[in-house]
């Protein structure tokens, strides 16, 4: 079990070095900064007539120990938002802010551990606004 905890650690090392973005945890008036992946999930729902819409959303990998707010650990909330820098790479092209907001599943979920120890987390979201 220590070897697998080791390689978790090691894999959310690499993530957060090779894979994330910088970005903004927002809640109300408090923010912390956090290392942010970005993930897809694709979402099926069902009407009532039976057609069957699916609907991509955004995830936002995150690791659990950056989830401060003051000294408070927190987990995601219904209606949190996340800032990311959308860079292109081109120089000299202004870069854009793209906002999500962490919204529920069909299932209820609004996030989920990545891993059985819960050190990174997979938050729910849909892009909701672009700040220049």
């Amino acid at each position: 079990m220590v070897f697998l905890q080791r390689g978790i650690v090691w894999l959310n090392r690499q993530r957060v070095a090779r894979l994330s973005r910088r970005a903004t945890y927002r809640r109300g008036g408090e923010s912390v900064e956090i290392a942010a992946t970005l993930g897809a999930t694709t979402v099926e729902v069902t009407d009532d007539t039976g057609a069957t819409v699916r609907s991509p959303q955004m995830d936002v990998i995150v690791s659990a120990a950056e989830l401060m707010l003051g000294d408070v650990a927190i987990t995601p909330r219904i209606g949190d938002r996340i800032h990311v820098a959308s860079a292109d790479g081109t120089a000299g092209v202004l870069e854009k802010t793209l906002v999500y907001e962490v919204l529920t599943l069909p299932d209820g979920r609004h996030y989920r551990p990545c891993d059985p120890d819960g050190r990174m987390l997979r938050i729910h979201t849909k892009q909701v606004e672009i700040l220049e």
